[in-house]
């Protein structure tokens, strides 16, 4: 990944952008190994989106612009737990793909989860001094 805008530093860009490769290939391995071509897309879907988000706050209009699109993306990684968790129920995963994508997956939440509780509680500080 090309790094103009320090995302080099930020550990949320870099995590969201090596899970979604994570997704891409497990869509692929689900595509063509395994012949399932619904939820290996929607785990596709959801997986990619988060990085995709994560990356378009970068340029958000406004502190809630910016909160939004990381709740979208919060949003998308617990969907793709959801596939996840119906994949390697389904029997189409295997146990350790599935820890280590769930793992993985989690990371992002709290990660995403930590990041809007920082931008609001600065929100809230900014309101107070300009009271």
């Amino acid at each position: 990944m090309k790094n103009l805008h320090k995302r080099h530093d930020s550990p949320l860009h870099i995590k969201s952008y090596a899970f979604a490769l994570r997704a891409v290939r497990m869509a692929q391995y689900l595509h063509n190994e395994r012949q399932e071509y619904i939820l290996s897309k929607q785990v596709l879907r959801s997986g990619t989106a988060i990085g995709a988000l994560v990356r378009e706050s970068e340029f958000a209009q406004s502190p809630a612009d910016f909160i939004n699109k990381l709740s979208v993306g919060l949003k998308e990684a617990n969907e793709t737990d959801y596939w996840l968790n119906l994949l390697y129920d389904s029997n189409q995963i295997d146990e350790q793909s599935f820890i280590s994508m769930e793992k993985d997956c989690n990371e992002l939440i709290a990660l995403l989860v930590a990041s809007i509780k920082t931008v609001k509680n600065n929100q809230k500080k900014n309101e107070g001094l300009s009271k």
